[in-house]
């Protein structure tokens, strides 16, 4: 009785790790999670996983031993497509530099959910939004010196100061002056990821295609996507569903009166993705938003490898 307790509960430890740590159903089913799994699978998965290890005494197993068997159990429980998801997920582990997720889109679409979403799958713990990023520079820049910063931004059109032509919009005016600014910012912390290795999600309105260019950092894989939410009553919903979550700290109507505006600018945005060929996905579902994603930054990186491995040739 005793004896099987101790076999019960031996620890089991990856061995090549450098640091030996022992196997975790958590982290397994949140790298499970990675490939659309739901949650409640992906832990019975790891569940699973750790029963095959101890019931075949594996009490030191290899990470490529662990991913083969993890693979496998996937094709058999699951199924082919999320096993194949699984390993393609794991070479993100083998990149030679760092992984940068923008996640851009107009107001209420979801972005900072996705992103909180997207680096707890890919094990990131570092995520920017960027209007924190505006926060810090309106501490350094005063409102003399650069108003668009101290306005929102389906309202920053209200701090231009120069007369605009007769047939331009001043709401997209404004927003491209106020994203102008902060895309200093956004660049100096990718910078800053770059020079120290690290993987990192930065989400915001400002993430526009076109201001801030990915082929300009050549030292990381950059993957820039943006959400869109074309049903204009979702969209709408949004707003009230984060009046309730923030207890009216983001209040409804400040948005609903600014709706308009707001459509604006996201149908800008979306129309600078078609122009610089940036993935656009459409927000319906938390789940399926989340897989999509996913699927477009693994391709990303995949067709990047191998375009670099055709040259290397």
């Amino acid at each position: 009785m005793v004896k099987g307790f101790e076999f019960y509960n031996k620890r089991i430890v990856i061995s090549d790790d450098k640091h030996g740590l022992p196997y975790s159903k958590g982290l397994m089913a949140s790298s499970i999670m990675a490939t659309g799994v739901p949650p409640r699978k992906a832990y019975f998965v790891a569940k699973l996983i750790e029963d095959h290890l101890r019931e075949n005494r594996c009490f030191s197993v290899s990470i490529d031993e662990l991913r083969s068997i993890t693979a496998h159990i996937l094709r058999e429980r699951i199924g082919e497509e999320y096993a194949g998801k699984y390993l393609k997920w794991q070479s993100l582990g083998k990149l030679d530099k760092p992984l940068i997720i923008l996640i851009g889109g107009t107001t209420g679409v979801g972005k900072s959910t996705i992103a909180t979403e997207i680096a707890h799958r890919l094990g990131i713990t570092r995520i920017v939004s960027t209007d924190a990023i505006r926060e810090v520079m309106r501490a350094v820049l005063s409102k003399e010196l650069m108003p668009a910063l101290y306005e929102s931004s389906f309202s920053a059109w209200q701090s231009l100061r120069v007369p605009l032509p007769s047939a331009s919009d001043p709401v997209i005016i404004g927003f491209r002056e106020q994203t102008a600014a902060v895309t200093v910012g956004v660049k100096a912390i990718i910078e800053r990821a770059i020079r120290e290795g690290l993987n990192m999600v930065i989400e915001g309105i400002h993430i526009a295609p076109g201001f801030l260019d990915a082929e300009y950092f050549k030292n990381a894989f950059v993957v820039h996507i943006i959400i869109a939410v074309e049903d204009e009553d979702l969209h709408g919903s949004h707003f009230y569903i984060r009046e309730i979550e923030t207890e009216g700290f983001r209040p409804f109507e400040r948005y609903r009166a600014n709706f308009g505006n707001i459509r604006k600018i996201g149908e800008y945005i979306e129309e600078l993705a078609k122009q610089h060929n940036t993935s656009v996905i459409s927000s319906r579902n938390l789940d399926s938003t989340v897989s999509e994603v996913l699927e477009v930054i693994i391709n990303k990186v995949i067709i990047t490898e191998r375009f670099k491995e055709k040259v290397a040739e």
